[in-house]
């Protein structure tokens, strides 16, 4: 990789990495015509210069669980943002939030066993704002990769 940019085997090894963070330098090599250490190399050099930020498994939630998805929306006076924030860090049950555009400051997206669970953390987070909560009757796209 020179200069921080990415030609198209780095692009075909991230794409590869996004839908298998768990295959093989061996196999990845294959299908770039590079030897194993060249792969691991370019891998190395992609987690150094931050495009690969980190390896995960996808858990199943439900399995896990977690029968309930759901979307808040939260108004966040910008003066208890200092509060909030190491707050909502510390909410388990909290996947992601984002400081968003609108009539909402907050966005985010959490995970509950049940709607009573869930009921009592929107009550919990009233004290900063108001809120709109969207539960998630199905996902017709899971979460994806960027394609490259």
């Amino acid at each position: 990789m020179k200069n921080n940019k990415l030609d198209h085997i780095d692009k075909e090894i991230l794409d590869m990495l996004q839908k298998n963070a768990r295959i093989s330098l061996k196999d990845i090599a294959e299908k770039v015509y590079l030897s194993s250490p060249a792969v691991s190399a370019r891998i190395d050099s992609l987690v150094e210069s931050g495009y690969i930020e980190g390896f995960h498994a996808s858990l199943n939630t439900e399995k896990m669980g977690y029968h309930i998805k759901a979307f808040i929306s939260l108004e966040v006076a910008p003066v208890d943002k200092p509060e909030f924030y190491p707050y909502i860090e510390s909410c388990k049950n909290v996947v992601e939030c984002n400081c968003v555009t609108g009539d909402y400051s907050m966005l985010m997206e959490v995970l509950f066993p049940n709607t009573d669970e869930l009921d009592q953390f929107i009550g919990e987070l009233q004290r900063f704002g108001r809120t709109k909560t969207l539960i998630v009757f199905s996902t017709c796209v899971e979460h994806r990769g960027i394609r490259l």
